[in-house]
Order: C-alpha cells, then structure tokens, then sequence
C-alpha cells in the first residue's frame, strides 16, 4: 500500500529518459574502460549499484515533506560547509585533487553533494526574502554566504564544481524577480571581466592571472586561447575534437573506436564520455544524449513553469540551471569550445557521487511534480 503511494503521481516520462540516459552512460562507460578486454568490469558493476541507490534516493526524494525540511536550511548549509571542511582534515588525494572523503570501500565527493544542498538552502532563503532582494545589504548576505563553499569547493581545487555553483546561484537569484539594473551592472563588470582574463593569459609576461589561478588552472585556459602556444596542453582536446570527428553519421560503432579502445582520450569514462559516444555512436549517437539531456531540462522547466509556489519554482529551475550548465560544459570541452574543467556529463558520467546528486535532484523535481499534481491545476503543462 504505501510503496503504491509512493509511486502515485510521479512524472514516469521524465523518470523514462533518466534510466535510459543512465544505462546508455553505463554502456559507454563499458567501452570508455575496454570491457571488451577484460578490463574495468568491476567499475561497470560499480555504475551499476550506484544507479540502483541513486533510484532509492530518487523515490525517498520524491516522497519526502522538503517543506517540512526546509524548515531547517540553515542546518542543510552548515552540513554542507562541514563536508566541505571534512575533505581538508581526512579527504583523500588523487590527481593533485584533494576532493574525496574515504569511508570504507566507498569514496563521496562533498563538492557534488554541496550543488543540490545549496540548491534547497538558496530556494528557502530567496523565497523568505524575495521582496527584499532588491536592498544591497541583503544581497550582498546572500553572496557572502555563498561566497563561503564556492572558495572552499575551489580550494579543494575544483574548479568545475565551483563553476557551476556559481551558475546555480546566479540563476536562482536571476527567477527571485531581483531589479534588471542589477542584472546589467554585473553583465557590464562579467563581460569585459571575462575578455580581460583571456587577454591576460595570452600575453607571454601575464599581469595578474598567473597569480590568481592556479598553474593547472591558468595552463588549461591557456590551451584553449592559443594551442599552438603549447600543443602538450592542447592535447586532450586535440583527441578528443578527433574522436568525434572519426564518428561521421552512425559512428565506428560500440567497442570500435579506435581512439578510445588504444586509450588516446583522457579521462573517456567521466570528463571526456562524449567523446567515446561522438566516435563509437556518431553524430546520431550525440543527438540521442543531447535529445534526451534537453527532454530531462525542458521537462523540469515546464514543471517550474506549473509550479505555484516559490521555494518549489525555485529548488526546480536550480536543477534545470545544474543539468543545463554541466551538459553545455561538459560537450563543449569535448567539441573543443571551451577550456577543459573536468565537468562530468549529467547521468552519463561515471560516478557515484555526482549519479546521487542528479537522481536526488530529479528526486525533488518529482516532488514538487507530484504536488502539483494534487492541485486544482492537475493535468496543466504536465
């Protein structure tokens, strides 16, 4: 009876296109590690326990009273920021990262966890204060608050991580209804900002950003302005850019592409999994992801759109701006459009951390679908 009630009201198209999205990363995810040779089966298993707990958290998600809990948000943000300072005291270092918490035979991320959680604790706090967003004083809270996990999420370092808590914060206060002339001061300061940072990592004797970035960091933006400046660092795009390319229409098909099976693409199974589909599925094989990645977005933005109140507006249009965001970066970086950060693909990826933190964001996302659901409006947009 109660597991009838649980599964009343969800959103099963929406639920449709996460399982298929997820088992096809699992299936690139066998090739990305060369299953075919015997190798990397035991990550493959791994994906596929991760997906099956990423599930049960989806169905808790969509089932528990988030505006019961939300209640307690200052509690979420203090989980958060203690995770976050736990990787500094017993987190674990990989790749020059120290980004991980060990627990036993399992490794968790915190800078994946802290995306949805500051999702929740950004909704709650916009929503008790949207008619005060305009006042200087109380932005200017807001982004100190912020401030806090983004520069401990880039310290760790990760870059990516930070990035797209960024996105989300600017894109929840963007839908608070915060004053246009807000938004065209930043983009008049972003703008040139962003030209000023290129401009100063393409000069042979950088003024400032040598010193502010980190060396990966800088070489990595470095790459992306001028290749031919160092062609070892334009190197993982360079294959990558390759591996699509080799696909064509239908692509060399699974296990076949010749670039990721004699292993020339870095990182296939997370940063660079769209470029293993690019060269085994082809053009086809991208628009498949791409279109079901869009149908996940565009699915959670007709449900903003539905929804009536702001902390649920507000917690769905965060996730539409974390799916949106990683997906643009992660395919970008593949095609070469952007500098490489590392950003995993939503559902595709490999991962366990980051699987949870999209199926518990999905999760909420049915929730908020459920109760509308139960509204005079049923039907509506859905």
């Amino acid at each position: 009876m109660r597991t009838r009630k649980w599964m009343q009201g969800l959103d099963w198209y929406l639920i449709g296109a996460v399982v298929l999205l997820s088992c096809f990363g699992m299936i690139c995810i066998a090739s990305a590690l060369h299953v075919n040779t015997g190798q990397g089966v035991m990550e493959v298993v791994k994906q596929g326990i991760f997906l099956c707990i990423g599930l049960a958290l989806m169905l808790i998600a969509a089932n528990i009273d988030y505006e019961y809990i939300s209640q307690y948000y200052i509690i979420v943000y203090v989980v958060n920021i203690v995770l976050l300072l736990a990787v500094f005291v017993i987190g674990a270092d990989a790749k020059g990262a120290t980004r991980w918490i060990a627990i036993g035979p399992l490794t968790i991320q915190p800078s994946e966890f802290a995306k949805v959680m500051m999702i929740f604790f950004l909704a709650k706090y916009i929503s008790l204060h949207k008619t005060e967003m305009d006042r200087l004083k109380v932005f200017l809270k807001l982004c100190g608050i912020m401030a806090v996990p983004i520069l401990l999420v880039l310290k760790q370092p990760a870059l990516s991580a930070s990035m797209v808590l960024m996105v989300i914060f600017c894109v929840m206060v963007f839908v608070s209804g915060i004053d246009k002339i807000w938004i065209r001061n930043v983009a008049c300061f972003g703008i040139p900002f962003v030209v000023f940072v290129l401009w100063d990592v393409s000069r042979q004797t950088p003024l400032i950003m040598d010193k502010i970035l980190e060396p990966h960091q800088f070489n990595r933006i470095l790459s992306f302005v001028d290749p031919a400046a160092n062609p070892d660092l334009y190197y993982q795009t360079k294959q990558s850019i390759s591996a699509i390319g080799s696909g064509q229409l239908t692509g060399s098909g699974l296990f076949q592409g010749q670039l990721n099976q004699l292993s020339y693409l870095p990182e296939p199974q997370n940063d660079f999994i769209f470029s293993v589909i690019g060269e085994e599925f082809g053009f086809l094989g991208c628009i498949f992801t791409l279109g079901l990645l869009c149908f996940v977005t565009f699915r959670c933005m007709i449900i903003a759109l539905s929804t009536q109140d702001t902390l649920s507006q507000l917690i769905v249009v965060g996730v539409v701006g974390m799916f949106a965001f990683q997906t643009f970066v992660n395919t970008g970086v593949a095609m070469g459009i952007l500098p490489n950060t590392g950003m995993s693909l939503p559902f595709v990826s490999y991962g366990g951390s980051s699987m949870w933190t999209n199926m518990v964001a999905i999760g909420l996302v049915l929730n908020i679908r459920k109760k509308e659901t139960r509204s005079l409006f049923e039907g509506g947009l859905l």
